[in-house]
């Protein structure tokens, strides 16, 4: 609605702009007209009465003059009123008034003498006279015009008057006729500015459409009729003007799209800020880094991301002019992060205009690089004993120690059982180095799980009756086939029910337990031991970790057995857990995909 008044408001503009022009001049032309309009209307009255009275003069001289108190003159001096609706006198040469149109001869003889009145004094001196004087005679304002008769000499004199009433009446009877016509010309005129106006507004209304339209982005439209004046040359910068708006939203699109395109790929989280630190901008991955998901546009990144090292990066980069900023942040919420983060500040013309903050996630190498520090000080520490124990004992030997035949034969077990925990402790590396770097394959075979359990208790069972515990077994008749590694889910088996005999008191009892959950197998060894505290069973099947070390290096493990049970469990696509009390025992399990 705005916009239509607004069109039609020009059109009304440049009708009022007209309309007032218009009304100054001929108000202007009406007061220079009426100023001298009773002037002029005076001066033809007045040359009309001289005019008029020059012919009476004339017309006394052929037929009168020789008579001027005759009847016959006043009847004509009645007769020339009535037919110029003038006042008509004559005089005779002493001012006795003769003859007059507005007076009955009756009255004359007592007509006062005119010999002395302005008209006729100018008259008997320069031969024709006039006056505006208020009259005794007919008591009214009149205009005298005065002409002596007489060809050598005056023997009489005529004069014609009329009231200057009459003057008035003419002057305002044109002054009417003025105003009328003015009026009439003003509205005239006003018609014709309205029509001017439309015409000269219609191309303007037309590009205000256009434009309204492009604002909308149809930038299809173009204006046609050109005219050769300011308007053809505004109609062909409009249409230069619109064609290259939807060059410049295109090209400013396409970058856009290109921008999108690259942010979005980016496996890197990037936030843009402005100078005023306000968010304008963030991408896809770091918004599911950090599981941002209120609106952010416009607001500070604590307000965000709930972290005052971001806020600190972003408003010391906005006072930086050239460089990068870069940080390791810590993110707890909603999860524990750790984030490298690498701020520049954006600058124009050597004024900063914001920020872009780039986020990598090194959570996992930061991991990584934690448990290669761990498995190099827990490998040093693994090897330490048992070299250090079979270089002392080398040492005793080369002392001296060959020649007692028994210490030396119970020195070289010990050197024997150590280097047998090493070839054990070196071997468990090559498996699990072998599994983490994808070079270890499997050799899936159909098979049934019973077989495999029933080997592998059976071989153990010599190290179960020594320490007088009992190994019960719960298989289905038929349980469903797997695709497996038999070696590996062996191995699985071993070191599971191998543990579970080692750290079960003498006399204790070993459950293994077969069944068919959701196309799943699960298995599970529970043993009455001496459990495990629930601090440490989330780090359980971590590389060289261990609930009891000194129990554990004397039963001779490890410290990798449980790590490559997970990494053979999660390679058949499968998942191992643990659930334990302490001091009741403890109940290891792991599922395998049917076939």
């Amino acid at each position: 609605m705005k916009n239509n008044y607004l069109r039609i408001n020009i059109h009304y503009k440049i009708t009022i702009i007209f309309t007032i022009i218009l009304a100054i001049i001929l108000f202007g032309i009406y007061l220079c007209l009426n100023s001298n309009l009773k002037d002029n209307t005076y001066q033809r009255i007045k040359t009309n009465l001289l005019k008029e009275t020059a012919l009476c003069k004339s017309f006394i001289e052929q037929h009168y003059i020789q008579n001027l108190q005759s009847q016959e003159l006043d009847d004509f001096s009645h007769k020339i009123a009535d037919s110029l609706n003038l006042r008509v006198t004559i005089i005779n040469p002493e001012g006795i008034v003769v003859a007059d149109s507005e007076l009955t001869r009756d009255i004359l003889g007592e007509v006062e003498n005119h010999l002395y009145r302005p008209e006729i004094q100018q008259a008997l001196y320069s031969g024709m006279g006039e006056s505006r004087r208020f009259s005794t005679t007919v008591k009214k304002d009149m205009l005298y015009v005065a002409s002596t008769i007489g060809r050598n000499k005056p023997e009489g004199i005529i004069r014609l008057s009329m009231p200057l009433s009459e003057i008035e009446l003419i002057s305002n009877h044109l002054k009417k006729l003025l105003i009328v016509s003015l009026l009439f010309a003003f509205f005239l005129a006003i018609m014709i500015s309205f029509a001017a106006s439309m015409f000269i507004s219609q191309p303007i209304k037309k590009m205000s459409l256009l434009t309204q339209k492009i604002a909308k982005g149809d930038f299809s439209k173009r204006i046609l009729n050109l005219t050769k004046d300011e308007l053809g040359d505004l109609a062909k910068a409009f249409n230069y003007m619109s064609e290259q708006i939807k060059l410049k939203i295109n090209e400013v699109n396409l970058n856009k799209s290109r921008f999108e395109a690259i942010l979005l790929s980016m496996f890197e989280g990037v936030m843009v800020v402005d100078i005023k630190g306000t968010i304008l901008l963030m991408n896809r991955a770091l918004k599911d880094l950090l599981q941002v998901k209120d609106e952010f546009v416009d607001k500070k990144p604590l307000e965000i991301l709930r972290n005052i090292e971001i806020q600190e990066m972003v408003d010391n980069t906005l006072k930086l002019k050239q460089g990068v900023e870069s940080r390791e942040i810590s993110v707890l919420f909603p999860e524990e992060k750790i984030l490298l983060v690498h701020a520049a500040p954006v600058v124009r013309e050597n004024e900063t205009e914001g920020a872009v903050l780039v986020f990598h996630d090194i959570t996992d190498l930061r991991r990584l690089e934690k448990v290669r520090q761990d498995f190099v000080a827990n490998v040093s520490h693994e090897l330490r004993t048992p070299v250090a124990s079979i270089k002392g004992y080398a040492e005793t030997l080369l002392d001296g120690a060959l020649e007692d035949k028994n210490n030396a034969k119970d020195f070289l077990k010990i050197i024997y059982t150590d280097i047998d925990r090493l070839a054990r402790l070196i071997d468990d590396l090559l498996n699990l180095s072998r599994i983490e770097s994808g070079k270890f394959k499997m050799n899936l075979q159909l098979c049934a799980i019973s077989p495999i359990i029933k080997r592998i208790v059976s071989g153990l069972n010599k190290q179960a009756r020594d320490k007088s515990i009992t190994i019960k077994t719960s298989i289905p008749k038929k349980p469903g086939s797997l695709l497996i590694d038999e070696t590996r889910i062996a191995q699985v088996l071993f070191n599971l029910i191998d543990n579970a005999i080692k750290y079960t008191r003498d006399g204790g009892d070993i459950s293994l337990s077969v069944d068919e959950k959701n196309g799943f197998i699960q298995v599970n060894i529970a043993d009455t031991g001496c459990g495990i505290a629930q601090e440490h069973i989330s780090r359980l099947f971590e590389r060289f970790y261990r609930v009891d070390k000194a129990r554990s290096r004397e039963l001779g493990g490890t410290g990798l057995g449980l790590a490559i049970v997970k990494y053979i469990i999660q390679a058949h696509q499968g998942e191992v857990f643990v659930q334990s009390t302490l001091g009741q025992g403890s109940v290891f399990s792991f599922t395998l995909p049917k076939a």
